[in-house]
């Protein structure tokens, strides 16, 4: 954790030197050269910091040390913002005296200070900040003279010493000390006895992956110790690898466990021929307990000789990182199936493990005595074997049931056997891990256990910490960042219990207990010397020791009546108060200079006075959704790093302030569900760096600006609605947007640039769209002399629309053509859902069965429609000649195979709904009911339709009399539901008619019937 902050403050000093404040500092005379000597100071400190944290593990004198250093550093970082924020006040109170609207600056407010700012009004703030400056400068320069006595070393010079407190682990396991792992073992074995696990020749790799003290080594002991795998291996060999991850000695030790003869020269050329002359033609399993290493050319060369082993030779690895693990199994692996994540035991095997130690050697009345509170203290180890054994071992000799209670009462963290034992072996991934991940990761004991932690807010609160760096470069993402720090403390076990979006990201994960409890840890005498030494009255205890630990403030809405800003809260950078029945926005946040995170979220404002916020020059998120707002004052364009402002469910906002375009750094304005909202600020122009505009739900939204052409960074933009002069060719520069998008187009036979507008949006170029509904209103073609002219402009327009074959779901609603554009059925395209609703003119369907993915497809309110014929399908009808078989119906024909492409292959769901004049639906005929038949007399083909259906819904379908027979008897293995509620014709047929004996006689018995 030292190292952290010491990392942090260095960056903050080398920035005020890169980026030449030295006007800055010439306002505290005689600083600059105490600034740039500890800036020298801090960087040779920080070369011996981790051998210092690694004899904090055990020195506590060295431990003290450490944590005077970190907090006095932390102390520093406090005023070098303090120096900024004074720098940033006087500015914008210099720019509000000139102006009432704070301008566009396009320069950097933290670095490019005009030079009639650089003078304080007050000499006694100058005077104030020098002093903070040299009172912790001199406690900090007395800790760093200190260091010279504790022996510190460089750590590169160091090697490393998990394997010497560890020890060498062996195959031997004692079976009635292993309790559970049963259904583990059994996966294990047959992944071991079958195939899998990589793509090379001769060799396959099984890993077990979890956290530190999970039981790893005692599942590989398992498995190697199984007597099918004694009995399917010739050769069995066990090696402890640690770290580092020494080449020639893993080999030396295969070559002497496989009864080889080692080389007269111990260079890893010789030592690998003779792995390879050892095990050759041998079907070996080789244990590889313990791997640290990431460095996959390490593996590569010992890799390679094993490949002279027998067809079905396997290597386990256990580890902690699943990096390392994927690496081992190869680059050209195409699943995961071969990593086995160890989970934790059950309750019932955690207790029978603790009874085992714990209750050894007591009496029968004694065991009764303190069963119960044993299964407590069972419970929270939350199934980790390391730490029921410790704490177990702990109580073995503790006999009464007050010592037990007493342990059971304390917090894990705080009990000295966890932290000797437990925390040792979590303290090996932590170490790992560079100083930005050790905050982060230690961060997320912000939350109390059991939270289910969301990633994109946890990446939100690293980024207001400063644990992502800056975010100045407009190449470098802090959410690019943040993902691929959350990606690196994934993998090596620190997280557990993810949710996935889908098929997507994670998108949420949890914590083990005993994971938070060595995070809590991790922080536990980090703290401000300043707010240390201040008290509150009214602030409990809990929430000001998270003030402390994690400079952040969450007040718990259902605990706090009337929560309120204090002196002892000054420091904080992160502050909650969603949902705290706030009627106004506390004045004294204004005193909270540091603050970077702001939820006010979920309160009933009955102001929209944002004067206390607007002082907040730090602040980089803001939250006010949800609370009433009518406006947003203009102060709100002070906040000059703002990057996320959520303004969503604010449902009478009417307008937003044209200073809101000043904020030249923000990249997310959220106005989900404003209702009310008219239109976007004419200067939108500005906001350079705007990437998502979050527009859900905004109905009277009808004004954009033409400025917004030029956000060219957007990769948000869910509603787009070109009228009033507005234009769809607007669109033409966003390439980069992505996700969902809605479009409104208005149809007029007035405008005759509509068709150019529409190709002007270059929809094609759009790759990262996934979801697009096309929302038309505007002229309805009627039988006017003028219709055939209007009809004309619906075609093209949506002819024009034509979006990316990238594109996923597609929605076209109260379409008015006469037909469906053609790329809609291209074969290339990657459409898994289509919805077509109130489209009043279309007369029939277009084919598509010929679409490869398409998985939904909802067809609703086509007022015109009356026949649905076999090119519905998407293939060629039985009719089909020889001289058509080369035509385009037949075009998606597959050569070599015995299939046809087409007949809706991946659908799932069909929908018809309220096609009220539909009469017919065209059957396959004979031919094709086959299971087979023959084309051109020459070559057989296998014709499938819709083999992955379903659900099939037709309701309100009031004219059509009977579903295609032969069709349905195609569909009748996968159908699972069949609804023809509404129409009632089908219903008279099928429900009490003859038609109800052809649903029992040809459908699936468990298929469920609605009508």
């Amino acid at each position: 954790m030292a190292d952290a902050i010491v990392s942090v403050v260095l960056e903050r000093i080398a920035a005020l030197v890169e980026q030449k404040i030295r006007y800055e500092v010439n306002l505290v005379r005689g600083v600059k050269k105490e600034i740039l000597k500890l800036s020298v100071d801090l960087n040779t400190v920080r070369n011996v910091l981790e051998d210092a944290e690694k004899k904090g593990c055990t020195d506590k004198v060295v431990k003290g040390w450490l944590t005077r250093l970190e907090n006095t550093t932390c102390e520093m970082d406090d005023v070098l913002e303090e120096w900024n924020h004074s720098i940033r006040t006087f500015q914008i109170e210099q720019q509000s005296s000139d102006r009432d609207v704070v301008p566009h600056n396009k320069c950097t407010v933290r670095f490019c200070i005009p030079r009639s700012c650089l003078c304080f009004k007050k000499v006694s703030v100058r005077r104030e900040i020098a002093l903070k400056i040299k009172e912790v400068k001199e406690v900090l320069d007395q800790i760093l003279a200190e260091k010279d006595r504790f022996g510190l070393t460089i750590a590169a010079s160091q090697p490393s010493d998990r394997e010497s407190w560890r020890g060498q682990t062996t195959s031997f396991v004692d079976l009635e000390e292993v309790y559970g792992r049963k259904f583990e073992r059994e996966a294990l074995v047959r992944k071991l006895l079958g195939e899998g696990g990589g793509s090379e020749e001769g060799i396959r790799v099984a890993s077990i992956v979890g956290v530190g003290g999970l039981g790893k080594t005692t599942l590989a002991q398992l498995a190697y110790n199984d007597s099918r795998v004694m009995k399917f291996f010739k050769l069995r060999i066990w090696i402890s690898v640690s770290d580092p991850f020494d080449e020639v000695e893993i080999a030396k030790r295969i070559v002497e466990k496989a009864g080889g003869r080692l080389p007269n020269s111990m260079d890893l050329d010789g030592m690998l021929q003779c792995v390879k002359e050892s095990i050759s033609g041998k079907k070996f399993i080789l244990v590889m307990d313990d791997v640290w290493t990431e460095d996959d050319t390490k593996w590569k060369l010992l890799k390679n000789a094993l490949k002279s082993g027998g067809k079905g030779s396997k290597v386990l690895v256990t580890t902690r990182n699943e990096r390392v693990a994927k690496m081992m199994m190869g680059e050209f692996i195409e699943n995961d199936w071969m990593i086995h994540r160890l989970g934790v035991l059950s309750d019932e095997d955690c207790w029978s493990l603790f009874c085992r130690i714990a209750l050894c050697g007591k009496s029968k009345d004694a065991c009764e005595e303190l069963e119960n509170t044993g299964k407590e203290i069972a419970n929270k180890c939350k199934g980790l074997p390391l730490a029921i054994k410790t704490l177990a071992s702990a109580l073995r000799f503790k006999n009464t049931l007050e010592e037990w209670e007493r342990v059971l009462g304390s917090e894990i963290w705080k009990l000295e056997e966890v932290e000797d034992d437990v925390f040792r072996h979590l303290f090996l991934s932590y170490n790992e891990l560079s100083p930005t991940l050790k905050h982060c990761f230690s961060y997320c004991a912000v939350f109390p256990k059991d939270t289910r932690i969301d990633v994109d807010s946890i990446i939100e609160r690293w980024m207001a910490m400063g644990y992502l760096g800056s975010n100045a470069d407009d190449d470098d993402d802090w959410k690019v960042r943040g993902r691929g720090y959350f990606g690196n403390l994934a993998a090596r076990s620190l997280f557990q219990d993810f949710r996935k979006d889908g098929d997507k990201e994670i998108n949420s994960f949890m914590m083990h207990d005993i994971v938070h409890d060595f995070a809590q840890f991790l922080r536990k005498d980090v703290g401000s010397i300043r707010t240390m030494k201040t008290t509150c009255g009214t602030c409990n205890s809990l929430l000001l020791s998270k003030v402390e630990k994690y400079r952040s403030c969450l007040f718990d809405s259902e605990e706090v009546v009337e929560p309120h800003v204090c002196d002892s809260q000054t420091r904080v950078r992160l502050l909650d108060l969603r949902n705290c029945r706030l009627h106004d926005i506390p004045k004294e946040i204004e005193k909270l200079i540091h603050l970077r995170w702001l939820d006010l979220g979920y309160n009933l404002f009955f102001s929209d006075d944002f004067k206390s916020i607007g002082k907040l020059y730090n602040l980089q998120f803001l939250r006010v959704d949800q609370c009433t707002l009518g406006g947003i004052s203009s102060e709100i364009g002070n906040l000059s790093e703002l990057i996320h402002l959520d303004l969503s469910s604010n449902r009478i906002l009417k307008e937003l302030p044209e200073s809101l375009c000043n904020l030249s750094k923000l990249e997310r304005l959220n106005v989900n569900e404003c209702r009310e909202l008219c239109g976007l600020p004419q200067g939108i122009h500005r906001l350079k760096k705007l990437k998502h505009l979050c527009n859900e739900g905004t109905y009277s939204l009808q004004r954009y600006p033409q400025g917004i052409a030029e956000l060219t960074s957007l990769v948000t933009l869910n509603k787009f609605l070109p009228c009033d002069g507005n234009k769809v060719g607007w669109l033409k520069n966003f390439n980069r947007v992505r996700g969902k998008v809605e479009l409104s187009i208005k149809i007029s036979s007035s405008c005759c640039d509509l068709v150019e507008d529409a190709r002007e949006a270059e929809l094609g170029k759009k790759v990262h769209i996934q979801d697009l509904t096309i929302f038309f209103n505007g002229e309805k073609v009627n039988e006017s002399s003028s219709s055939s002219s209007l009809s004309s402009i619906w075609n093209e327009v949506l002819d024009a629309l034509h979006p990316h074959p990238n594109l996923q779901q597609l929605t076209i609603e109260f379409y008015n053509g006469s037909r469906l554009p053609g790329w809609i059925v291209s074969p290339l395209n990657k459409l898994t859902s289509i919805v077509l609703f109130f489209c009043e003119r279309l007369p029939s369907l277009p084919p598509l069965g010929k679409l490869p993915l398409l998985e939904t497809l909802s067809i609703q309110n086509l007022c015109e429609l009356e026949h649905v014929g076999r090119e519905f399908l998407g293939i060629a009808t039985a009719t089909t000649t020889t001289s058509s078989c080369s035509s385009s119906c037949w075009s998606s024909s597959v050569v070599g195979t015995n299939t046809i492409d087409g007949g809706f292959p991946k659908l799932k769901t069909l929908t018809f709904w309220r096609c009220e004049k539909w009469n017919k639906w065209e059957d396959i005929g004979a031919e094709e009911d086959e299971e087979e038949y023959s084309i051109m007399r020459c070559l057989t083909h296998r014709l499938i339709i819709m083999p992955c259906l379903t659900e099939l819904e037709i309701r309100g379908c009031d004219g059509l009399t009977e579903l295609p027979q032969r069709l349905l008897r195609k569909v009748s293995r996968s159908l699972e539901k069949l609804n023809i509620s509404g129409s009632t014709q089908l219903k008279q047929f099928y429900a009490d008619g003859d038609g109800r004996k052809f649903i029992s006689r040809h459908m699936n018995p468990r298929l469920r019937f609605a009508y």
